[in-house]
């Protein structure tokens, strides 16, 4: 049976909105795109290789899938993650997206019906992790329903004030109790911490 592992990029604060690009997720005039970028460095991409080398698929909400779909079939720069993403069986919850999806090796999860039995259906299905990048309706449901099993938190030393987060109280993901099994800090500044659910 898989393991559900959430991995995600946060601001002290809590935020998740688009750490990648300033116009990844603009949702409610958020200015602060492309936050995480300039904190990137060999060691965080070492740690984030060691996940990478595991076996298992992905998982993601539309927005996230549409995004990442959008970059990496294209690149060509010899980047690790890049075959890794291709090759890896991707899934995506959506009520929207229909079958065949642009990017090889992908499948629909419909999220029409009862998302957190049609995962719970997958992780029995799966050997290996079952890795969630971004996607934070997707998580905070999971999370609701008990079933993530592991957050690696890649904690940046900086506050937003504003923008979408990762726990929200109002939608039922407001109380939990985690347990650090592991924590890397890299060279600027950014804590990877690995919290067992």
């Amino acid at each position: 049976m898989g393991e559900i592992v959430v991995i995600e990029s946060l601001s002290l604060d809590g935020v998740m909105q688009a750490p990648g690009r300033a116009d990844e997720d603009p949702r409610g005039g958020f200015p602060h795109g492309g936050w995480a970028t300039p904190y990137a460095d060999g060691i965080m991409g070492a740690e984030m290789a060691k996940g990478m080398g595991r076996p298992g698929v992905m998982l993601f909400g539309r927005r996230t899938y549409e995004a990442l779909a959008a970059h990496w079939p294209k690149q060509t720069d010899g980047n690790p993650y890049t075959e890794k993403l291709n090759k890896v069986q991707k899934y995506v919850v959506s009520s929207t997206l229909t079958e065949p999806l642009p990017w090889v090796n992908s499948t629909v999860i419909s999220g029409d019906g009862d998302v957190a039995a049609a995962v719970r259906a997958l992780r029995h299905e799966t050997d290996g992790d079952i890795a969630i990048l971004g996607s934070g309706q997707l998580v905070r449901t999971l999370a609701a329903a008990g079933l993530v099993d592991r957050y690696v938190l890649l904690i940046h030393p900086l506050v937003l004030g504003t923008g979408l987060r990762l726990f929200e109280a109002a939608d039922g993901t407001g109380f939990g109790t985690l347990r650090l099994v592991g924590s890397v800090t890299t060279g600027t500044g950014v804590i990877i911490a690995t919290y067992e659910a």
